[in-house]
């Protein structure tokens, strides 16, 4: 399929080829649910705990008589029930980590970047040249492209001005095209790409690709 290139101002300079297989994915709604639910528990760090009755440090004396006083039996202050007892059945450290198939998460990834092209989400820009870190150079280029919510700039390598160029600009992030996974494609309003970037992705994750 052709794309349309733009340049930092916005105005259209030209064309480009982009893949079928990579751009033009049938939609699998239940395929990019599935990718995007493994890689936000992947990001969970499963750290959380609690003291059951058993961890909780407390004398072991019984509180008060089992018979006589009229109140309730109570045999331990660890119980859960009482104010510094343990916790019942509390989250404990645990992983969330679920594997994905090489190949789901490739094509996830395809159906993520298709429906962003079937929603008029991607920009492809000619260049993005930034030679001092200058939060205005990229605050100028998405006002230029017109762009609401959430973006997502995609270079072809890590560029580290333009990454802290947009350090300071909320909803703007940077994003080198060989670390591209369906969460982020999905998760962001615009998609802006170099030229660079979409040349990468194609060579990635179109025939022949490599790994995800």
């Amino acid at each position: 399929m052709k794309l349309q290139v733009k340049d930092s101002t916005g105005k259209v300079v030209g064309s480009v080829a982009a893949s079928d297989q990579v751009w033009g994915a049938v939609n699998n709604d239940a395929l990019l649910h599935q990718a995007v639910v493994a890689q936000l528990a992947n990001k969970r760090r499963g750290t959380q705990s609690t003291q059951t009755r058993a961890t909780v440090s407390f004398s072991t004396k019984k509180i008060r008589p089992q018979k006589g006083t009229g109140a309730s039996r109570q045999g331990s202050r660890r119980s859960p029930v009482r104010v510094g007892g343990g916790v019942a059945h509390g989250p404990h450290p645990r992983s969330y980590r679920q594997r994905l198939p090489k190949k789901m998460r490739r094509q996830a990834l395809r159906v993520a970047l298709s429906d962003k092209i079937r929603q008029e989400s991607v920009t492809i820009i000619d260049d993005i040249k930034v030679d001092v870190p200058k939060s205005s150079t990229i605050r100028d280029i998405v006002t230029a492209l017109e762009l609401k919510g959430r973006t997502l700039i995609v270079t072809g390598s890590t560029d580290q001005n333009i990454v802290k160029s947009a350090g300071n600009l909320p909803g703007i992030e940077v994003q080198a095209a060989a670390l591209m996974n369906s969460l982020e494609a999905a998760s962001f309003a615009n998609l802006v790409l170099t030229q660079e970037a979409l040349a990468t992705i194609d060579k990635l994750w179109g025939s022949g690709g490599g790994n995800a």
